[in-house]
């Protein structure tokens, strides 16, 4: 009875312990199960959250800067961008607004006046008075003197009655041994404005107008200057002209003829020119020889302000 009761007991003992680890089994299964859903949930956010952000880094990249934006919101791809276009503005070969257009300085805009009658035969043109930019003189001729070129073109022309004179007093300088010739007359405003910016260009404005003159200002367009050089075109418009046998027989007697020298030496002051013997301008003979007795200029004459005054 003892045996009995005592495997009943045994018995019973291992089949409570065996339903307790069947029990504990399926619980050990049960959050194994969720730890392994749990991990792979984390896993697929940690994935989903990468490609976010992979997704927002290109389109940071891909999203127009401010420049582009300024631009109708294309990134460009030119080569000349803004950092070729700079490079090409500095680039010493090509020609700034300024060498295309030379302007004035301001400071000189209110001294210049435009002169009321154009047609005078004495009448001063210079920095300071200007023609009217429509201005032509109405009566410019060929006058029959030897020139550097052979042509019939526009700076070969003067006004008739400064014409005449020179044609008498290149004869008279001939009776003397003397063989003028003619280089630059008659300019119209286009020529001269052509011809001052290719001077601004090469020596620069502020150069540029210690030799030529601005359109507008140039003796040239009155039809009553020219320059002149040596037997067969010696020295043409060039400062060895002026030791030459002809400049100082036209020193001496172009005032006979109605000429003078409009820039002469020391005077650069007044006129604004440096010293040019080369340069004569027909101002009729009263007025001519009253400027060479007083030794004065055409500025002088006309108690003009000198010209390089505020400059």
């Amino acid at each position: 009875m003892k045996v009995k009761m005592a495997s009943g007991i045994s018995l019973a003992l291992s089949l409570v312990l065996f339903t307790g680890c069947s029990n504990d089994e399926p619980a050990k299964k049960e959050s194994t199960s969720h730890n392994t859903e749990d991990h792979a949930k984390e896993t697929q956010k940690n994935k989903d959250q990468s490609k976010t952000n992979e997704h927002n880094k290109n389109a940071d990249q891909n999203k127009p800067s401010d420049d582009s934006k300024n631009s109708g919101g294309k990134v460009s791809q030119d080569p000349e961008s803004k950092d070729g276009q700079e490079q090409k503005k500095n680039d010493p070969s090509e020609p700034t607004q300024d060498h295309k257009k030379p302007k004035p300085p301001a400071k000189n805009d209110d001294s210049v006046s435009v002169v009321a009658h154009p047609e005078s035969i004495p009448v001063l043109v210079n920095k300071r008075s200007k023609l009217p930019e429509d201005y032509s003189p109405s009566d410019l001729v060929y006058p029959d003197v030897p020139f550097i070129f052979s042509e019939k073109i526009e700076k070969r022309m003067m006004r008739k009655e400064a014409a005449t004179a020179l044609e008498n007093m290149f004869a008279a300088a001939k009776k003397d041994g003397i063989n003028l010739t003619g280089v630059s007359a008659y300019r119209s405003h286009a020529t001269q404005t052509a011809l001052f910016n290719n001077y601004a260009k090469r020596d620069g404005y502020e150069k540029a107008r210690t030799y030529s003159a601005l359109p507008g200002t140039s003796e040239h367009e009155t039809g009553l200057a020219i320059d002149v050089a040596g037997d067969g075109g010696k020295c043409p418009a060039q400062d060895c002209f002026g030791g030459t046998p002809e400049a100082k027989w036209l020193a001496k007697n172009a005032p006979d003829f109605g000429f003078i020298i409009r820039y002469p030496e020391g005077k650069e002051n007044v006129t604004g020119y440096k010293y040019e013997p080369w340069h004569i301008r027909y101002v009729g003979t009263s007025v001519s020889k009253k400027i060479v007795a007083k030794h004065e200029t055409l500025e002088e004459y006309f108690n003009a302000v000198p010209v390089t005054n505020g400059e």
